[in-house]
């Protein structure tokens, strides 16, 4: 017999899952607190509260730690100064990536990640420097099982009087890029044609992109799955 306990092991997968549902909870209330500090209290007035508002629901956010994030944000409630810090990374094979993070202690996240980068054969460099190869634009995403049985075409035509500036798909998501003034308008567009939306978000989208393969690829890919562990990361961006 191995000797191990079943219920140990559930025990450690329902802790790993519970660590990873207080860090994704941590990362939305943070993105919620920084845009009602910045825009007010009111998602019907504050767009970027609203869709950190939207992303935090979909997660099954519970009502209670949204509004103590709002609240937060707005000054009603005390507690960490939170923060938005931006770096940039320069990674092998010529990848660039934006890193968006959220903090209460800049130092702290400074440090994470450039050790993060060095461990990586990445280097930092000021955000300013590679900003230019990318463009701020609304990302709507919807899977392509819920498009079954939409005419494409008009779909398509429909977005684009909505405000949509372009369109792309792949097997499994359709991706709807907009000016992000127009973000919401084409959401709801999409929305009263009955479709599901994935996701719907401001983000930086590289102007070109580059292309990996073999070992080069496995290392970035490895890159961000470990990016993507750093507690105070709010998002990331990549060519």
């Amino acid at each position: 017999m191995s000797g191990h306990s079943k219920w140990a092991t559930t025990k450690r997968a329902k802790a790993i899952v519970d660590a990873k549902r207080s860090n994704l909870f941590t990362k939305l209330s943070n993105n919620i607190t920084i845009a009602a500090k910045e825009g007010g209290g009111d998602p019907a007035t504050n767009f970027k509260l609203r869709i950190a508002v939207d992303k935090a629901k979909s997660a099954s956010m519970p009502k209670d730690n949204i509004e103590r994030a709002i609240k937060r944000g707005t000054g009603e409630l005390g507690g960490a100064v939170i923060e938005e810090v931006i770096y940039g990374a320069l990674l092998p094979g010529k990848v660039v990536v934006i890193i968006k993070c959220l903090t209460d202690n800049k130092n702290r996240t400074l440090n994470e990640v450039k050790t993060l980068l060095q461990k990586n054969k990445a280097q930092i460099t000021d955000p300013n420097s590679i900003v230019w190869q990318f463009d701020n634009r609304g990302v709507i995403k919807i899977n392509q099982s819920d498009l079954a049985g939409k005419n494409k075409e008009e779909l398509e035509l429909m977005v684009i009087d909505a405000g949509a500036e372009d369109l792309t798909e792949d097997e499994e998501e359709m991706t709807i890029f907009t000016n992000p003034k127009k973000l919401q308008k084409v959401k709801e567009a999409l929305e009263s044609l009955g479709l599901k939306i994935v996701s719907a978000d401001l983000e930086m989208v590289a102007k070109e992109k580059v292309s990996l393969e073999g070992e080069a690829l496995d290392k970035v890919i490895k890159f961000f799955d470990l990016l993507d562990e750093l507690s105070d990361l709010s998002d990331y961006y990549t060519n």
